[in-house]
């Protein structure tokens, strides 16, 4: 060593870098992920659980009827979307306001190919804009498998389901295809714009 060399030991020059690592850090969690609580509802066979693995990039080639729930996690635009995706079928829809508190969104999901079953599913989502704790809660309407020749077009469904009349809540109709993932993001876009408007 040469004299006047400052001889700094090896634990402050560690001690240093990790500071240095911390504060980093700390400037990227400065804007943590904002927790969304999204609840997935519709019919059975509407395509829920595909839309849900289509979101969270999973195998979508072996879907089976969810009998109770799944809940997925999602990162999109500094959200964390908490997706609750409750089963669709009769005998479980009752069941569906256990799941009401503290929602940020509701997604509805609709068969757009299956018109037989268009007032059925038009009457449960008018029950659901009618819950006291759902009051307010922006709603998206994915209609979806648009992918099928028999679908029918979103603004058709918004006509039948006469969603013009909603007036309490911001909502959007979305055309989709949970198989092929068109149009999905598109409507995971306007939920992270509802959710932003509703926290100013």
């Amino acid at each position: 060593m040469e004299a006047g060399d400052v001889f700094l030991p090896w634990w402050w020059l560690v001690s240093t870098m990790v500071m240095g690592l911390l504060s980093i850090l700390r400037k990227l969690k400065s804007t943590p992920d904002q927790e969304v609580r999204i609840l997935l509802l519709g019919l059975d066979n509407g395509g829920k659980t595909t839309l849900l693995k289509q979101l969270a990039s999973e195998d979508i080639s072996h879907i089976t009827p969810t009998q109770g729930f799944n809940i997925k996690s999602v990162q999109s635009q500094g959200f964390k979307l908490n997706v609750w995706d409750i089963g669709g079928q009769r005998k479980i829809r009752p069941y569906w306001r256990n799941y009401f508190e503290n929602t940020d969104v509701l997604i509805y999901v609709i068969d757009s190919a299956d018109r037989k079953r268009f007032e059925e599913t038009g009457q449960e989502l008018a029950e659901l804009l009618e819950e006291e704790k759902l009051s307010g809660v922006p709603v998206l309407i994915f209609a979806n498998k648009q992918d099928l020749l028999t679908a029918a077009p979103a603004s058709e469904i918004a006509e039948g389901l006469n969603l013009h009349t909603i007036r309490d809540r911001m909502w959007q109709i979305q055309s989709c295809s949970a198989l092929t993932g068109e149009g999905i993001q598109e409507g995971m876009n306007w939920v992270c714009k509802s959710v932003n408007s509703k926290k100013k």
